[in-house]
């Protein structure tokens, strides 16, 4: 189509792209796949929108997770990556390193996330759905947000960890600091990160000499055995393990929440399959809502280390690369009729999760946190709804993260 005829460019980075952005984004898919653009922090980078560019993108080598390969020094701002992660010494995680340390820390965090071990979380995270559903059951009336969803991956990554019980409050509020982005107190995010990274030197030390069956402890014991894992290295795995640990959860259960309210038909299907015991439709429940509207919009940074070309487009060394995951997911090149909500989609291969080496690594808890905190809901609330207008609702600000600031819902009261 000559330019003259294109339909404008819908606007991004505004309220309304941020309430839906999906009209932008197949306009992007359309016109211009590999889009340079302006972000709101000043820094110019590359959008990828189309899946088969995108699935490329993520397996491609030649992009770097190392924010030092950034060709402006805005990394040294914090305009890239995780607010206070560098002045909080916390750099050295997964998100921001490539082979050979990546493959070598994840391998020894990937031994807290076997199947074995994640199902044998289920019944915590059972405990845990209950426990907060029996908080406000008798009021008729929920923030699902802030009184379900933000809590119970909290508390369960911070068991998985082997925070101490008497301190998980602490780090739900220090969480709840992290996630607020333009919501919360100027600098709120990087005095935040500092907190949790004093508390987890002051945890590792209390754990060298009590070590347990948790994920600090296993750092802890691979690097006491020559596997080269610094402190540094340990305390920034587990702060990465905490952050990317809890708010896709956050983002799964309400966005998951609020798609199934507002498609009626797909929610009868979902109760119908609790109610008949039908594992086989939760599972692809849980795929599909992570494709439609997924938690994680954009994939964390990458950063070119030569020239290459990405759908067409020239990419220079350094220039930063971020493939979109929400437009990829809705790309009808891949996917039927992708506008659509449909729980019995059975061909999903969705980049909700990434894709290649940087696959996250707590996908398979966080399905099982998604799985569970959905069908708790649905099953002890069955007339839940909401209780404001859906124009009412708003997004929580950020780059890469999707979801709700609240999701105000009300339901008949549970008595006892």
């Amino acid at each position: 189509m000559p330019a003259a005829s294109l339909p404008p460019m819908p606007a991004l980075f505004t309220h309304e792209f941020a309430t839906d952005p999906y009209p932008a984004y197949a306009w992007l898919r359309e016109h211009a796949p590999v889009h340079r653009t302006v972000l709101p922090s000043g820094v110019e980078a590359w959008l990828v929108t189309r899946y088969a560019d995108a699935r490329e993108v993520l397996a491609d080598p030649r992009l770097s997770k190392n924010p030092a390969h950034h060709s402006e020094a805005a990394h040294g701002k914090g305009k890239v990556g995780i607010p206070g992660e560098r002045s909080a010494n916390l750099m050295t995680h997964l998100l921001n390193i490539d082979p050979p340390d990546h493959t070598r820390l994840r391998r020894l965090v990937s031994k807290a996330f076997t199947p074995r071990r994640v199902a044998a979380f289920e019944p915590r995270v059972r405990e845990l759905a209950d426990r907060l559903i029996d908080g406000f059951a008798e009021r008729g009336h929920a923030d699902l947000i802030h009184e379900f969803a933000f809590p119970l991956p909290i508390y369960a990554i911070c068991d998985m960890l082997g925070v101490p019980a008497e301190d998980q409050d602490d780090f739900r509020d220090w969480a709840g600091m992290m996630i607020r982005h333009g919501g919360g107190p100027r600098g709120g995010v990087g005095r935040a990160v500092k907190r949790i990274r004093a508390y987890l030197a002051e945890l590792i030390h209390r754990k060298r000499g009590d070590l347990g069956d948790d994920l600090i402890s296993g750092l802890i014991r691979a690097s006491d055995h020559g596997e080269q894992l610094t402190e540094n290295e340990a305390a920034a795995m587990a702060f990465i393990l905490l952050f990317a640990g809890f708010e896709t959860t956050v983002n799964l259960i309400g966005n998951g929440t609020y798609a199934l309210l507002e498609h009626p038909d797909q929610r009868r299907l979902f109760q119908d399959a609790l109610a008949a015991g039908d594992t086989g439709l939760l599972r692809t429940a849980v795929e599909e809502l992570l494709r439609y509207d997924g938690p994680v919009e954009l994939a964390t940074w990458r950063f070119a280390t030569e020239p290459m070309t990405i759908g067409g487009q020239r990419v220079e060394t350094g220039e930063p690369v971020l493939v979109v995951l929400a437009a990829a997911d809705r790309d009808p090149s891949r996917f039927h009729d992708p506008d659509t909500l449909d729980l019995t989609r059975s061909d999903n291969p969705h980049l909700g999760y990434g894709h290649g080496i940087h696959y996250c690594l707590g996908a398979p808890l966080a399905r099982l946190e998604g799985r569970i905190a959905l069908a708790a809901l649905f099953e002890r609330l069955p007339d839940l709804r909401l209780a404001v207008e859906p124009s009412a609702l708003r997004r929580r600000g950020g780059l890469i993260m999707r979801g709700l600031r609240d999701l105000p819902v009300e339901f008949e009261p549970v008595r006892g």
